[in-house]
């Protein structure tokens, strides 16, 4: 417990401003169906708050902190998806861009350990929610949301498998990447059920409310990605 006190202690005035823009988001809530510039700003302004966080938490060129800059350019990507989905005509655009920011974060999750049994198991519940949505699909967007919602599959998974939660292997910075992506994954199903089978209820809180949490998650896990120490080579 004191440890993650001190992990709360040392990230929590990082987060203030991230909080804050979603307070902000919420009590203004303007909705998705009056896009503007001004929407567009409180939508984007707690992810820009978390990347300004991953900075904080360090960041450089080198590769003790690869996991961070992955995760650094998996939110940027995300926060041109947040964009381009206020616009009409631009799910489309902001679908690829959420691709690419799902496909860093992959990256930065790698696939050690492979945990092949959890990836079929959450392929076979993608499947089962693709048919279901498949009769809202048309054009392009039936190969679109096909590949995007494997993408985001495979990062459900990767960041599942890496938590090691059944091998007591796990900490907490993976621990909230694991259910970050969770929270992506719901979020994002809700969105597809509600724009492409049926309107869902308060939808527009729901996503919003489980994609920034989703995305606290896996901005919190960069706590763990610190640099290594290097060790001195043996002289002979």
């Amino acid at each position: 417990m004191s440890a993650v006190a001190q992990v709360v202690k040392s990230v929590g005035p990082k987060l203030v401003p991230f909080f804050k823009t979603v307070a902000i988001y919420f009590v203004v809530f303007l909705p998705d169906t009056v896009p503007s510039v001004s929407s567009t700003l409180l939508k984007c302004l707690p992810i820009l708050s978390l990347m300004l966080f991953v900075l904080l938490h360090g960041m450089s060129l080198g590769d003790e902190y690869k996991y961070s800059r992955r995760i650094l350019v998996g939110l940027i990507f995300c926060c041109f998806g947040d964009a381009f989905l206020i616009w009409p005509g631009y799910f489309e655009m902001g679908m690829l861009a959420f691709a690419i920011g799902h496909i860093n974060y992959i990256l930065a999750f790698g696939f050690k350990p492979l945990n092949l049994t959890l990836g079929v198991g959450l392929y076979a519940l993608t499947v089962m929610n693709l048919v279901y949505l498949m009769p809202g699909l048309h054009g392009i967007l039936v190969p679109g949301v096909i590949i995007y919602t494997l993408i985001l599959t495979t990062m459900m998974w990767r960041a599942i498998a890496r938590a090691q939660v059944s091998e007591d292997l796990w900490t907490w910075s993976k621990l909230s990447s694991c259910a970050g992506c969770i929270l992506f994954g719901v979020s994002d199903l809700i969105l597809g059920i509600d724009r492409f089978r049926q309107p869902v209820d308060y939808s527009q809180v729901l996503i919003m409310s489980t994609y920034y949490a989703a995305q606290l998650g896996i901005a919190l896990s960069v706590v763990d990605a610190k640099p290594q120490p290097v060790r001195p080579q043996s002289q002979k």
